[in-house]
């Protein structure tokens, strides 16, 4: 038997997968760590702890496979993207690494949409003005840390520094490139515009390498580490994103992906760059001819992981001995469509698509004195799916009406989230019962570089078993009156996020 092992380096973990050569599972692992946050909009991590789990993580899976009689054919990297991280001349970190969660970027983001530069830059690299985006992080280090960033000698992600660390190679694969803001979307290449904004050169980036392109010859000391042959292909892989499409079959233009995890995502694969012209959806290259547009949001689980944390009574939990979610997603399961008129804004962590506004802050309409918990608790999924649905839309009226929609991330394992996302959305969702989707993908481009397929389309086969959900006529009937109302609140609000961001950011010094 032969193996690939594809790795996910996540914002709160780093997974790692054994598969065989036909894709199937075989065993998996995964290593956490510490997300530092502040009032102030800091998402930071310690490098070397990112590094360390990753390589863990491949160690412990490739423990697992019988080398003896088999071989492992590749290790595939998939990564969160928008992640920077500041390097000295002999490339050791200056910084902790800050993630794409990261909102300290906003006034140079602000500044930047008000330029001429700005609509320039999302035409050409397809990367909305935001600040968690690459291009404004470097304008706000220039702004707010101008030691730190001329210290700088150079500038990676994390996948980046990874290769690096396991290498001694500065390359970063086309996707990852591609997100920052910095890319060319026509030519692939460092864009010349975007880094005179930057205040960067081209010298001090990683070279841009499609995502097929294999590194080979591990440094010595990190390959006793992760306990494979030497001679090991590793493959540069893409961002989280584009592989979950690829790893649920989502790779034409009728085909939507969507995946709620921490945060969340609906995405589209073309043949061609599709650029919105009301920025609000990205275009990033995946490899040579494929492009991904979609919205990223940034409230997913970790919202509906507040509403339990918050919401669910200790002591029914203890009573029924089930975990809080259980418990909430039956409770949520009791309570109609609608939540009995109560509807919940997901923004805990401002918000990236549609919005694009970093100080967008979470908001109950319709509280009254009728509701209970068990109503919050539905208006919190439901308002997550509202807000998903709404970039869904963008990507519909930009795109296409879609033929089926496939939905993935740790949310799915929810029954009653998934029939619900399929009643908001009015159109009928499949689930793959495999959740790891970014490691299949990686997994699958892997593949191609080794020549073992043609393409980056998914055989059904590795999919597995996918379980379809119809929207139900009733619930459909309920969210087609509450989803406007959702979409009208969030516009009325939008004015006052900026004055309540100023209040809690001053009381919470």
């Amino acid at each position: 038997m032969n193996y690939i092992i594809g790795v996910d380096v996540g914002t709160s973990s780093t997974k790692a997968v054994l598969y065989d050569q036909d894709a199937q599972v075989i065993t998996q692992t995964n290593h956490g760590y510490e997300l530092h946050r502040n009032a102030a909009g800091m998402a930071e991590q310690e490098p070397e702890e990112v590094i360390n789990a990753a390589e863990r993580a491949i160690h412990d899976v490739a423990a697992a496979a019988d080398l003896s009689t088999g071989k492992l054919l590749a290790v595939s990297i998939s990564s969160a993207n928008q992640s920077l991280l500041l390097l000295d001349k002999k490339k050791k970190p200056l910084s902790r690494l800050i993630t794409w969660a990261d909102s300290r970027a906003q006034r140079a983001a602000d500044n930047l949409k008000m330029m001429t530069e700005g609509q320039q830059l999302y035409m050409k690299t397809g990367v909305p003005v935001h600040p968690m985006s690459t291009l404004t992080k470097l304008l706000w280090l220039q702004e707010d840390e101008p030691n730190l960033f001329n210290r700088a000698a150079y500038f990676a992600d994390i996948k980046a520094y990874l290769f690096y660390r396991l290498f001694n190679e500065f390359k970063v694969d086309m996707s990852i490139a591609s997100s920052t803001g910095l890319m060319n979307l026509k030519t692939c290449e460092w864009d010349e515009q975007a880094l005179q904004v930057a205040g960067i050169t081209k010298d001090q980036l990683p070279e841009i390498v499609d995502g097929t392109t294999q590194a080979v010859g591990l440094v010595p000391e990190v390959q006793e580490k992760l306990g494979v042959p030497a001679d090991t292909p590793f493959i540069y892989g893409a961002y989280d994103g584009a592989l979950s499409n690829i790893g649920v079959g989502a790779t034409k233009q009728n085909t939507v992906a969507i995946t709620i995890g921490t945060s969340a995502a609906v995405r589209v694969v073309t043949d061609h760059p599709v650029i919105d012209p009301e920025r609000r959806l990205f275009c990033y290259a995946i490899n040579k001819g494929l492009w991904v547009v979609g919205g990223p949001l940034n409230n997913g689980g970790d919202v509906y992981e507040w509403a339990v944390k918050h919401l669910v009574d200790s002591s029914a939990v203890k009573n029924e001995q089930v975990d809080p979610y259980t418990l909430a997603n039956h409770v949520i399961e009791g309570v109609p469509a609608g939540a009995h008129g109560l509807l919940f804004h997901p923004f805990l962590g401002g918000e990236r698509a549609p919005l694009w506004n970093a100080k967008a802050r979470g908001s109950f309409f319709g509280l009254s004195q009728i509701h209970t918990r068990a109503d919050m608790l539905r208006a919190v999924m439901e308002g997550i799916s509202m807000n998903i649905a709404t970039v869904f839309q963008a990507v519909r009226a930009l795109v296409g009406e879609p033929a089926s929609v496939t939905a993935t991330g740790g949310f799915a394992r929810s029954k009653v989230w998934r029939q619900m996302l399929a009643d908001i959305l009015n159109c009928p969702v499949n689930v793959p019962d495999s959740f790891e989707s970014g490691c299949l993908g990686s997994v699958v481009m892997a593949m191609q570089s080794l020549g073992m397929i043609d393409s980056l389309n998914t055989p059904q086969k590795f999919i597995g078993k996918v379980s379809p959900y119809q929207p139900d006529p009733t619930a459909v009937k309920v969210y087609q009156r509450y989803t406007p109302l959702f979409q009208q609140i969030e516009e009325m609000l939008a004015p006052a996020y900026s004055e309540i961001a100023k209040l809690q950011e001053r009381q919470n010094k």
